[in-house]
């Protein structure tokens, strides 16, 4: 009896490595050279393989369906993906926010781990582009390639979302499961960088900041988003891993605005910042206004900080206002934008959307309409925030996937 998985990346490869323990054979079909070509770059190269939090935490870090999650989470945990990285060489650890990665900090070294995982003497690894599944009363049968057409009692749909198309991802699976009859929820971008209304943002684009407390107000003022981390100025507005994180929570961005507040000054409360002001005026207090933020603020951002104060940038330092440094340091505290938008859904990290999660048993991950058909990963309509969050639930969906798949075509025996 055979299994088949479509797609060689995280969900692929645990769903075949795992299905393999429990059945004769395992088709692997990719339509890439290599294996693993999205987890390749993932995390800028280093790979972030899951996160170290406790498993509630780590549900409640899924804004998208998280429910559906439970029973993949508590089957394989990401403390059971982090044994299985090291049990197959890859040594782990522990960074800020619970972010786990390889000590090499070498995303090709989880690669070949899950690799070795996967590729076990029943496994077949196919290189070709499945073009439709094939289903015969009711029940999946094999799938058509470009080189051919091949049989299975069970298929699990491992393609990924929208995101990244130049690695493959190109919104395959959405297709296969629409031809099963299944509901697709739009895809949309989620983990993307931020559209601003301001135009600005273009004459400081590279400028990246550290160490700055980010909080993102909805129409109604009600805040939705606030963390600390890293931020990069764009042509086109703002990016970087804070952001990235944030942009996760607009769930309504293109329909409503979101006024976007950036402390950069977070270590310091205001009565501290504004010594720390009174300090360097002190110091450079025959300059001009422009000359005299050198010490406080990237050379970049202090013409648009005194653009938006309203204070002539040639006016002496000796001549600031009590109110006018007041202003000063409220921007300082409170740097406004205001999120318009989102950047394409392939340039975004993950996707929301895909196939409705109602319509996929939780505790196999198999098609409720169509017996021996399987999903796992981002073609499923769930997603997280930045951390590793969404491999952890590719990893998930795999094994599940892959032990109910095997157990499903030992029982059709």
């Amino acid at each position: 009896m055979t299994v088949l998985v479509i797609g060689a990346g995280a969900a692929g490869l645990i769903a075949a490595g795992t299905a393999a323990k429990k059945t004769d054979k395992v088709v692997l079909v990719e339509k890439n050279d290599v294996i693993g070509k999205k987890l390749r770059i993932t995390g800028k190269g280093r790979c972030n393989i899951t996160n170290s939090a406790d498993i509630e935490d780590l549900i409640a870090s899924y804004p998208g369906n998280a429910k559906f999650l439970y029973s993949a989470l508590y089957t394989f945990t990401n403390y059971d993906i982090i044994d299985l990285i090291e049990e197959n060489g890859v040594k782990t650890k522990v960074e800020r926010g619970g972010r786990v990665f390889p000590v090499s900090d070498r995303a090709q070294d989880v690669v070949k781990a899950l690799g070795k995982y996967a590729l076990k003497e029943n496994v077949s690894l196919k290189h070709a582009n499945v073009k439709s599944l094939m289903i015969k009363d009711g029940r999946v049968s094999g799938v058509k390639t470009d080189r051919g057409d091949i049989y299975a009692d069970a298929v699990i749909v491992c393609t990924g979302g929208k995101s990244y198309p130049g690695t493959g991802s190109t919104g395959d699976g959405y297709k296969f499961a629409a031809q099963a009859g299944h509901t697709i929820i739009e895809p949309k971008a989620s983990l993307i960088p931020v559209i601003t209304e301001e135009k600005w943002v273009k004459d400081i684009m590279g400028l990246s900041l550290r160490n700055i407390r980010i909080t993102a107000y909805n129409e109604k003022n009600k805040k939705v988003y606030s963390d600390f981390g890293e931020m990069l100025f764009t042509h086109f507005g703002i990016s970087g891993p804070v952001v990235l994180s944030m942009s996760a929570y607009l769930r309504n961005i293109g329909k409503e605005k979101y006024r976007i507040e950036i402390d950069l000054k977070s270590a310091l409360d205001d009565e501290q910042l504004t010594a720390r002001v009174i300090r360097d005026f002190e110091k450079y207090n025959k300059k001009h206004l422009i000359n005299g933020l050198d010490d406080l603020l990237p050379k970049a951002l202090i013409p648009v900080i005194i653009k938006l104060s309203g204070i002539d940038a040639h006016k002496a330092v000796n001549e600031i206002t009590r109110e006018e440094r007041s202003t000063i340091v409220k921007l300082l505290k409170h740097f406004p934008l205001t999120a318009v938008g989102v950047r394409p859904v392939e340039e975004a990290i993950v996707t929301s959307g895909g196939v409705k999660v109602s319509e996929i048993n939780p505790s196999t991950m198999e098609s409720k309409l169509v017996k021996g058909l399987y999903f796992a990963g981002e073609v499923i309509d769930v997603d997280g925030y930045t951390g590793g969050f969404n491999l952890q639930a590719a990893f998930s969906t795999g094994y599940l996937a892959g032990d109910s798949a095997a157990d499903s075509v030992s029982s059709y025996m």
